[in-house]
């Protein structure tokens, strides 16, 4: 329990979506107003179904991860002949040519990222959905932190290690994208789009409740 906890909810007021002003709802309006008064986006005090969007879009995440590590993410074609690589064969690939630091970074943002971002979304919708008042403070900032996160993961990395690739080879070899990389893309905008679905003020809702 939070002692004097205050939230913009308990004092009526309702917080923009998207450029974050704080306004009053009109007289009568039933729980929203109708446009934020400097961007003109629709308010409500919570995002509509955010617990189901992000139930939805983190599963959806979380099956495309599979044929994202499976699948071929890019072949390189060089003299008429070439093999797939996916994801890890590609850090192998990197290893082996003596580019460590290359090869962590896209290990750590292609395979350890994603794995944290759907973990960390998994554990705030279930801690939501538990009505849990434990450190209420920390867990948003988790939230805030995989938010931040989604907008630089995965792919500008996989481009870094394309552009290498075509530095070092030149015109004697061509680069075709797999059906990995089509779900590897999904993974990434799935993830990020569950994260926008995720209301962070849900989690200080029931904290809310036990002070009443």
């Amino acid at each position: 329990m939070t002692p004097g906890l205050l939230t913009a909810r308990s004092q009526g007021l309702l917080v923009c979506h998207s450029c974050r002003k704080v306004s009053r709802p009109a007289p009568g309006a039933l729980g929203h107003a109708e446009r934020c008064p400097r961007c003109g986006t629709p308010l409500h005090a919570r995002k509509p179904d955010s617990l189901a969007r992000t139930w939805a879009l983190t599963l959806t995440a979380a099956i495309l991860y599979i044929p994202a590590n499976l699948l071929p993410i890019m072949t390189v074609v060089m003299s008429g002949r070439g093999e797939p690589d996916t994801i890890l064969s590609g850090v192998k690939e990197l290893l082996i040519g003596g580019m460590w630091p290359l090869a962590l970074l896209v290990f750590f943002a292609s395979i350890t990222v994603p794995v944290l971002k759907l973990l960390v979304l998994v554990y705030l919708l279930i801690s939501v959905q538990r009505r849990s008042q434990w450190r209420p403070r920390e867990r948003t900032v988790l939230y805030r932190l995989t938010e931040a996160v989604g907008r630089w993961s995965m792919i500008d990395i996989f481009v870094i290690a394309i552009l290498v690739t075509l530095v070092q080879l030149g015109a004697l070899a061509t680069i075709e994208a797999g059906p990995g990389a089509v779900a590897f893309g999904g993974v990434v905008v799935t993830t990020m789009l569950a994260a926008m679905s995720f209301d962070p003020r849900l989690i200080w809702d029931c904290q809310e409740e036990s002070n009443e």
